[in-house]
């Protein structure tokens, strides 16, 4: 066992027995490169990371490799999802100088933590005109020794490069109903209109862009922005993408018709999209998406849910195939002889045509993908739900894929949201109830006496590492849309907790903010990204808090921050929409109000029902006993005739109270 033994993250356990002398990220280990005057390897990447097992295998686990790596580095592990703030800043590096970037991620530095040499696979042999691993370490120990100055040179230019760069805020003022309407016509150009999404291969699924388009629709009335959305949400949940069996989606589509997907199932993707897919249903009543919804609700909870009652990271892509090989896929693919072994001849070949399984394979070695490549076709719906059931339980016995049961505060945070939303459209309390035990572990876990987030846990024990703003963010979001959902206004407080923090350590001058507090590590350059990724910039995550707990307290202070950070979205969201997606939600819950939506009546009843499934862009739901201190915008709105009652606001101007849900339901566009 080498130096990461004991820790946290399952990623870095993984490389636990590995003959690498590996060191967790921290002061020691660069105090030991200095002692030993030798440069530092850091490698990144992530439990679910396919490339990185390839390369830890080939390399990390050869023990002459190793054996060169010891003797003339001081070998760091990373966890990406851990160390957000440490991946970003050297990946950062690695993409201004290589062009591009990726997992595994390999960065040499000096003791200093100073980046001089990049890369991301690195082979065990030359290919492709890609040098071997090996010849990688001896060129750079080389010039470590030979060429000192000139790697201090190096060293110093690229993080002289990195300080000196700015964000520009993005101009004055928030973005307006021309700027939302000119990242519309960005996202139609890029709009695949045969198979829905956006851009070419690989695909990713955009939720966030999904989200704006919703949020878009509902409140301008644009067809075409919900005719995107629908038909990019159907094109994913018919493809390859979408386990047909067991639900839940994976990380990305390696073509552009959702054939075939990349197959590790994240935590984030499958919350962002629950959420997704939930809130189409709310705009449309699409039966497809309702199950869609549910499925993927159902996946995260049967198959990521933790001891403690928080969500797993991911589950990987590679699992064992039938002759006891690691391949990716192996878990979820099918051949037409594996369907005659479960289902038998007649049934095989009807689930063969359903579920689009060819001789010839739409993956690797003759196996297919499932998917629905005849949506509009008419099957027997009982006869499928059977054979789904029938594959579904042969599925289960194979070798399963392995699962980084970490537990991240940001993505619980999405999760938390999802399910507590889903359940209450659907009248699925046990989905609330799943929330609830998720956000009650990241209060006792996650939470110190003075509400600062730790990144992650695992077993309940957390990590260590300080959160970033997409942990306090995506965790107050989650807290919020509890609090809504149940009338619990402990919820509410616990968000107000959280932002503070924010307003205090998080913010940058101009009004935008940095993903790292301002007391957390220093590194060479304080990140700070307001782009979406696969989860929503940390930036306008926190905005989007910001604004709904000021529509629920009234406080000027979190409504001015919040506004002043979406000056970024009024600059970037006409030009890059499709990175800009959940900024473009928020703006357009600014432009809506948001509207304040205060229930006094019970909780469940059918006026609260009611002011959930309303589509008005961000809209914030109070429900409770008027005069409560939990939720201030339940004070001086009391019964009227002793009925339950609704009030409705939005931009300082109420509506009157109403006691009939059909008119609450116009009033926030209630289908």
């Amino acid at each position: 066992m080498n130096r990461l033994a004991g820790v946290t993250s399952p990623y870095l356990l993984q490389h636990a027995d590995n003959p690498v002398d590996w060191w967790p990220w921290g002061p020691e280990a660069f105090e030991e490169a200095k002692r030993r005057d030798v440069p530092v390897l850091l490698s990144v990447g992530y439990s679910a990371c396919h490339w990185c097992h390839v390369m830890a295998h080939e390399s990390f686990e050869d023990e002459a490799v190793a054996a060169y790596m010891n003797e003339h580095f001081v070998n760091v592990k990373v966890d990406r999802e851990e160390r957000p703030d440490v991946d970003a800043v050297y990946m950062e590096a690695v993409q201004a100088a290589t062009g591009q970037g990726g997992w595994p991620m390999s960065v040499f530095m000096t003791p200093g933590g100073e980046p001089f040499y990049f890369g991301t696979y690195f082979p065990p042999e030359p290919r492709h005109g890609m040098p071997s691993f090996r010849q990688v370490l001896e060129g750079v120990s080389a010039a470590w020794t030979g060429r000192r100055e000139e790697v201090a040179e190096v060293a110093g230019r690229i993080v002289h490069d990195l300080t000196q760069r700015t964000l520009a805020h993005g101009g004055e003022g928030l973005p307006g109903e021309s700027d939302q309407a000119q990242a519309l016509l960005g996202l139609t150009r890029d709009y695949d209109e045969k198979h829905g999404g956006f851009g070419g291969a690989p695909k990713f699924p955009p939720s966030m862009t999904i989200e704006f388009l919703l949020r878009h629709y509902a409140r301008t009335g644009a067809e075409g922005a919900l005719q995107m959305a629908a038909d990019t949400c159907a094109a994913m949940a018919r493809g390859g993408m979408y386990d047909q069996l067991g639900g839940g989606f994976a990380r990305y589509s390696v073509d552009r018709e959702w054939v075939v997907p990349h197959f590790e199932k994240m935590l984030y993707d499958n919350a962002l999209l629950c959420r997704v897919y939930a809130h189409l249903w709310r705009a449309t009543g699409s039966e497809w998406a309702r199950r869609v919804a549910l499925e993927t609700a159902d996946f995260m909870v049967r198959e990521l849910r933790t001891t403690e009652g928080g969500f797993a990271s991911a589950l990987d892509a590679d699992s064992e195939d039938v002759e006891g090989r690691h391949v990716e896929g192996a878990y979820y693919v099918w051949t037409p002889e594996q369907l005659r072994e479960v289902l038998g001849e007649e049934d095989a070949a009807f689930a063969a045509e359903h579920f689009g399984v060819t001789r010839e394979g739409t993956f690797e070695e003759g196996s297919s993908v499932l998917r629905l490549p005849h949506a509009d076709a008419g099957a027997d719906a009982d006869r499928v739900a059977r054979v789904r059931a029938r594959l579904l339980a042969a599925r289960e016995l194979r070798p399963r894929p392995g699962r980084d049961d970490k537990v991240v505060a940001a993505w619980n945070g999405l999760a938390i949201a999802a399910l507590a939303e889903t359940g209450a459209y659907f009248d699925r309390p046990d989905l609330v109830e799943r929330a609830t035990e998720a956000a009650d572990l990241l209060v006792r876990v996650h939470m110190g006496a003075v509400a600062r987030l730790d990144r992650t846990s695992k077993d309940g024990r957390p990590g260590g590492h300080a959160g970033v703003l997409e942990d306090y963010g995506d965790v107050a979001e989650g807290f919020l849309a509890l609090a809504s959902v149940t009338g619990e206004g402990v919820w509410l407080e616990f968000a107000g907790f959280l932002l503070d923090i924010v307003l205090q350590h998080f913010t940058a001058e101009g009004g935008g903010f940095y993903d790292t507090a301002d007391d957390a590590e220093r590194l060479i350059r304080r990140p700070q990204d307001p782009t979406d990724n696969a989860t929503p910039a940390g930036w306008t995550a926190a905005a989007g808090a910001l604004l709904s707990y000021a529509a629920h307290t009234g406080s000027e202070a979190h409504r001015t921050a919040g506004e002043a950070a979406l000056g970024v979205v009024k600059a970037l969201g006409p030009r890059a929409p499709r990175f800009t997606g959940w900024g473009l939600a928020v703006a357009e819950a600014l432009l809506d109000g948001p509207r304040e939506v205060a229930v006094a009546g019970p909780v469940g009843g059918e006026l609260h029902r009611t002011a959930l499934l309303g589509t008005a862009p961000g809209a914030v739901v109070a429900v409770g006993e008027t005069g409560g201190a939990e939720f201030p915008l339940l004070a001086d709105r009391p019964m009227v005739g002793g009925a339950p009652t609704a009030y409705v606001c939005r931009h300082f101007v109420c509506d009157a109270p109403t006691t009939d849900a059909g008119e609450l339901a116009e009033r926030l566009g209630v289908r």
